[in-house]
This record gives C-alpha cells, sequence and structure tokens, in this order.
C-alpha cells in the first residue's frame, strides 16, 4: 500500500501600519476569508458586467415608476422587480467584492446563476405583459407612469434575456466561475 504525505507550511506576514504603540486590531490575524476579498471592477468592464448594470439601473427606473401599487397586477409586477433587484444587488456585491472566488465551496456558480436568471427573465417577462395588459388603456391617476413601468419593465426583461444566454454560453464553454 503507497501512503503519500503532504506536508502544508503556512507563512503569514503581518505588516502594522497602525496607531503608535502597536494596538492594530488586526495584527496576529491569518486573513482567512476577509484576506481572500478582492475589489473585482475589470467585471464590469465585460458585457456580462455591464448588463448586470443596466438590469440595476432599469430595476431602479422600474421601482420608481411602478411606486405605489394601485392595482393587484401593478403588487405581482412590484415583486418581480424587487426579488429581481434584491439578486441583482447580491450578484453585483458578489462580483465586486470577489466573494465567489474567495468561498472554497464546491458550486457551479455560472449554473446557479444561470438558473437564477433564466428564472427572473421568465418572471419579468409575465410582469411586464401583465403591467402593460393592465395599464395600457387605463386612464386616470398613474396610468402614465405605470404604463412607463411596464415599458421599462420590456427593457429590462430583454436585458434578463441577454444576460441569460451569456450565462448559458458561457456554461456550454465549461466554465464553473
Amino acid at each position: 500500500m503507497v501512503e503519500t504525505v503532504v506536508n502544508i507550511e503556512r507563512t503569514t506576514t503581518t505588516t502594522t501600519n497602525g496607531p503608535p504603540g502597536g494596538a492594530n486590531p488586526t495584527a496576529g490575524s491569518d486573513g482567512g476569508f476577509w484576506s481572500a476579498i478582492r475589489l473585482n471592477i475589470d467585471y464590469f468592464r465585460t458585457v456580462p458586467g455591464i448588463i448586470k448594470i443596466v438590469e440595476f439601473v432599469l430595476g431602479i427606473i422600474c421601482m420608481a415608476l411602478a411606486a405605489p401599487p394601485l392595482a393587484s397586477a401593478t403588487s405581482f409586477f412590484m415583486f418581480v422587480i424587487v426579488i429581481s433587484f434584491i439578486i441583482n444587488i447580491l450578484l453585483i456585491a458578489a462580483y465586486f467584492l470577489g466573494i465567489r472566488e474567495a468561498l472554497n465551496v464546491a458550486v457551479n456558480w455560472i449554473f446557479s446563476e444561470l438558473i437564477t436568471t433564466a428564472v427572473l427573465t421568465l418572471l419579468y417577462f409575465i410582469g411586464f405583459i401583465v403591467q402593460l395588459a393592465r395599464w395600457s388603456d387605463a386612464t386616470g391617476k398613474g396610468s402614465g407612469s405605470n404604463t412607463a413601468a411596464g415599458v421599462f419593465g420590456l427593457f429590462n426583461f430583454l436585458a434578463y434575456a441577454a444576460g441569460t444566454y451569456f450565462l448559458f454560453l458561457a456554461h456550454r464553454s465549461g466554465a464553473t466561475h
């Protein structure tokens, strides 16, 4: 029977530039998760990164135009917007801070994001159709802003569809991160 022994030597270097007297709260720690966090602005110069920013901005516009919900159709539309917006913020934070790379978890991130974005795309498709069906021929209080919210929902649906397409291409190429 062959036995393989691997010796791992961990070296930690701590640089303190803190206040006089050496009172640095991070001195002596091994870093761990927080030392692996890096700001990743380069991702947002790529097409998928730009699409995430577009989804974020269009989500803000949709929320501003549809709030407060004056009909049950708008309540569903707002539900879709808010859920998508929260997930989008979490994904933007994960990419910006490099959290995906910092976590040593056996998760296929591209596939997980593909499924999530595909579901949100479907919800946005249903949401903007319901919103426009309710408000397109209405007159009175809120009809103009709610119709505009439905149109911007269509634009955001297209952005999410593009994001789903690029995630599908990345998944098909075999990428996991």
